[in-house]
This record gives C-alpha cells, structure tokens and sequence, in this order.
C-alpha cells in the first residue's frame, strides 16, 4: 500500500466494520487520568475517534464530548454507536479557538508526517479554553501500523 494521508483514510474506509466489531474497551489507563484533571461535564474535543470506543466512555462519564475522525466511514458507525454527530475532520483542519476543557487525540497522531506535527499540536492547543492549558503530554509506545510495521504510537493528552 502506497504511504501517505489518502493511504490511510483508504485503509481505515476499508476496515471500518472490522474496527466497528472489534470490541476494544476504551484506552482506561491513559483515559481516566486525563478525565480526572477535567471538570465535571467538561467539553472535550475527540481526535480520531474511530468506531467511539473511547467517546463512549467518556459520555458515560458526563462529559460533553465532540468526536471526529478523519474517515467518513468511521465517522457514520461512531455516530451510530453514540447517538450523536460525529464530523469527519483531518487534523489539519481544527478550526475552533478556546473551545475545550480537553482534547483527547489517542493513538491517531501517528497519522500525522513528523514534519506537520508541531502545526497540529498548534492547533490542539488553540483548541483548549483561554483558562491556559497545563501541558500537552505526548507517551511514544511502540507498537505495529496499519501495515503491520513497527511505529511509534503517539498519545497526547492536551488538558487546561
């Protein structure tokens, strides 16, 4: 498979009922950590959402969560599963100023060309309420890439 971003929206459009199925609990251990230094009922901004797994829990929680994902696909069996509107959003596109207590961008990152990646955070930081976000936390994990490669998996969790 060809690299590149319309790579990855092609790969992920393809196996999104497999994603949908998978079963996946949310990421808890990086989750609960990050909703714990939100307020309650906080309005958090999900990057890469996927099937809403992790959206899921978090609205479970009470807090007021705006899931998006890059891949059409994704986006409509997220929507389906949380009962609300997901929009289809590269990151590259975060047009919201002050807007979140939090931005919760879990293992999608890695998407991004290094190269682009400082842009993005940018804008993720943008994002976040005026109050002055404490830091944006990015945890490298070593893991395996849609293509089965070894990659960093990039985690950041960008919070007030």
């Amino acid at each position: 498979m060809p690299a590149g971003p319309d790579a990855t929206l092609q790969f992920y459009a393809g196996e999104a009922q497999t994603y949908a199925r998978r079963g996946r609990k949310a990421q808890l251990k990086r989750l609960m950590p990050f909703c714990d230094r939100l307020p309650a009922g906080g309005r958090i901004l999900e990057l890469g959402c996927g099937a809403g797994e992790d959206g899921e829990a978090m609205l479970k929680l009470g807090f007021d969560v705006s899931p998006t994902d890059g891949t059409p696909e994704l986006a409509a069996l997220a929507q389906q599963r949380l009962g609300r509107p997901v929009r289809v959003l590269r990151f590259e596109d975060i047009s919201e100023i002050e807007a979140y207590d939090g931005v919760w961008a879990c293992a999608c990152l890695l998407h991004v060309p290094r190269a682009d990646l400082s842009g993005v955070l940018a804008l993720v930081r943008r994002a976040l309420r005026p109050a002055g976000w404490e830091d944006v936390a990015i945890d490298r994990e070593q893991g395996s890439g849609y293509d089965g490669e070894p990659t960093d998996w990039l985690h950041v969790t960008a919070v007030k």
